[in-house]
């Protein structure tokens, strides 16, 4: 069995999300009754309510899981190797031919194709 810590942090977590969510609709509401308003502070308002819910989403556990999954993300892409521009290059061209190639390829097939059929038909 769960213990009271756990399910007051459930429902807890669970009434910051639905927060959260109540927040960005009512920005998105927002955004639509407010027509008088220029478009630039309409955005900016459902910019900042989003941001406003983002900020009570990530006080939730499920919030924080996501923060850290996206900091390790991060340092993930940190230690990725990126090709130089020779081999971005050497790499592109070479997909490049392939293509080529098998378009080539698949064209001669097609004629060779629609002659077969063409000859087993006896339509000219």
């Amino acid at each position: 069995m769960a213990t009271s810590e756990q399910r007051s942090s459930s429902a807890l977590d669970t009434a910051l999300l639905w927060l959260a969510i109540l927040v960005l609709v009512a920005s998105i509401a927002g955004y639509y009754y407010f027509t008088a308003y220029s478009d630039l502070v309409r955005v900016l308002g459902m910019l900042a309510g989003a941001g406003v819910a983002a900020a009570i989403a990530f006080q939730s556990q499920i919030g924080k899981t996501a923060w850290s999954y996206v900091q390790g993300s991060r340092t993930e892409l940190r230690r990725v190797v990126w090709p130089t521009r020779r081999e971005t290059v050497q790499t592109t061209l070479l997909v490049v031919v392939f293509v080529l190639i098998l378009a080539a390829f698949i064209w001669a097939l097609d004629v060779v194709l629609a002659y077969a059929v063409t000859l087993l038909t006896g339509r000219a």
